[in-house]
């Protein structure tokens, strides 16, 4: 190829300068565009107090709450009474079950002298008194018994008088009348327990995972993962976690608590009945559905209702999408009036969010599935006539007029030339539609609209059941995964693509 001369070359810069010469634009277009980037960014930092909350955010809390999500807590309580006695206790509804003997906690037993409290007596009546004046109740009046306070002797009695609690492996409280050390690592320290002044006292300065907010109140021990303690005057309580799902399977008040798999095994296949009315089988498949802590079965019933709403809501949302989809496409009706209504109508449906339409329904017809499948259905609706009539407006006209030059009648012409082309089409996003409203059924199940987000929320409010919230965000993942791999594979073959 010849190279131009200098003469060519300034008489095509004469004549052609723009395609020589960058624009300022072309020049500075990709700096302008960084520090625009740039100065968004350090006004979303200022604007949001970004810096403010990352530094005053409690991450030691929300490590707490992620490590419930996997673990569980048993919570005794060590009650040290005047007279030196230890006792232990356990709440209503803790894992450990009924009678607890945890071998992370030993006790230490001696005989006590106790002091009972003062008796009380009634005292001898008094003699009614002289008089000669007539009582018009018909009987003289007896003076009300005095009660008089017996003293009792002191007993002998065994009780136990000191309690090691081992907390995970590097951490150990030992409990015992007016003294509680608590030791985590290669770091100890002793407090002294007054009951009299009720106060809790430490013995030289407290370690960083120690806290006592005020002089002689109680302290708080932090332990990591493996828990805390709050230590008083009078009581230890004692919060020690462990890894996993306490009681997953039969809760306490089940007959199978507490026995190994191969003693369930035993009791289902050859056991004698632990219940005459039914065979061990059904009685440990009814203990599991029905296990309180867990809820199997409302749990899975709700998931079945939430999978159900967003199954009926986007097939209603298909059926009315599809037809008023043609009325909408400029190029299927004609009449420019017919297709802005329509279009209006679909973005005032989906212009609404699920969750605003989700809430108006439960109002209106009450907190249910209903409220659920109606909002789906209205917001669907909206967004799928609007892709529906995009892809009809984008077909290729060459198919419809072919049929029409063979004189077929208009619905024959929707039928062969548009329905062979956007079908594939309308199946595939109906498809993603409904596994995407899987994950939205759990969303406005929250507000009301039932479901198993009812039931998620419910138990995030409590504030304790973080385990049950991990049970069933699992069992969503499990479900919205499933259902993500049955879609992708409908829809691949509609397109005819190989499943990825």
């Amino acid at each position: 190829m010849p190279s131009l001369s200098s003469a060519d070359f300034d008489a095509l810069a004469s004549r052609h300068g723009a395609l020589l010469h960058r624009s300022r634009w072309q020049t500075w277009r990709v700096p302008v565009i960084a520090l625009t980037i740039l100065a968004y960014l350090l006004f979303s930092w200022w604007f949001f107090g970004i810096g403010k909350i990352l530094a005053t955010a409690n991450w030691g809390i929300a490590g707490n709450y992620l490590a419930d999500w996997v673990s569980y807590q048993i919570r005794p309580e060590l009650r040290i009474d005047r007279d030196g006695a230890i006792t232990i206790s356990y709440s209503r509804f803790d894992p450990a079950g009924p009678n607890p003997t945890p071998d992370w906690l030993v006790t230490e037993k001696a005989v006590i002298t106790r002091q009972p409290e003062k008796a009380a007596i009634p005292a001898q009546p008094a003699a009614p008194a002289a008089s000669s004046a007539f009582n018009f109740m018909g009987a003289a009046p007896q003076q009300q018994a005095v009660q008089a306070e017996a003293p009792s002797a002191p007993k002998q009695e065994e009780a136990v008088v000191r309690a090691e609690v081992s907390l995970g492996s590097h951490a150990h409280m030992t409990v015992k009348p007016g003294k509680v050390i608590v030791t985590q690592g290669t770091e100890s320290a002793t407090l002294t327990l007054d009951q009299a002044k009720e106060r809790v006292d430490a013995e030289g300065p407290l370690p960083e995972w120690l806290e006592q907010r005020q002089p002689g109140g109680r302290v708080l021990a932090y332990f990591g993962f493996n828990g805390w303690a709050e230590i008083g005057p009078e009581r230890v309580r004692v919060n020690n976690r462990f890894l996993g799902w306490a009681n997953f399977i039969f809760d306490p008040t089940s007959a199978f608590f507490g026995k190994s798999a191969g003693e369930v095994w035993r009791l289902v296949t050859s056991g004698e009945r632990l219940d005459k009315s039914r065979s061990n089988l059904s009685l440990a498949w009814n203990d599991f559905l029905y296990n309180p802590s867990w809820q199997h079965y409302d749990v899975w019933s709700k998931l079945l209702q939430t999978l159900v709403m967003a199954f009926v809501g986007t097939v209603l949302a298909t059926v009315i999408a599809f037809p008023l989809s043609f009325l909408a496409a400029r190029n299927i009706t004609p009449s420019r009036g017919m297709n802005q209504i329509t279009k209006r109508f679909f973005d005032f449906l989906r212009s609404v969010d699920m969750l605003i339409w989700a809430l108006f329904f439960t109002r209106a017809f009450g907190p249910g599935p209903l409220a659920g499948i109606s909002a789906i259905f209205f917001t669907d609706t909206g967004t799928l006539g609007k892709l529906y009539s995009e892809a009809l407006e984008n077909i290729d006209d060459k198919q419809r007029e072919g049929m029409k030059s063979v004189g077929a009648s208009p619905l024959a012409v929707q039928r062969f030339g548009v329905m062979p082309q956007v079908l594939p089409v309308f199946a595939s996003q109906a498809l993603y539609f409904w596994e995407s409203n899987t994950r939205s059924a759990t969303i406005i199940g929250a507000v009301g609209a039932g479901g198993i987000g009812l039931k998620l929320w419910e138990a995030m409010r409590t504030n304790s059941n973080w385990q049950n919230v991990c049970y069933m965000v699992l069992l969503i993942l499990l479900v919205v995964f499933l259902f993500d791999g049955i879609s992708n594979s409908l829809r691949s073959r509609l397109i005819g693509k190989n499943s990825q």
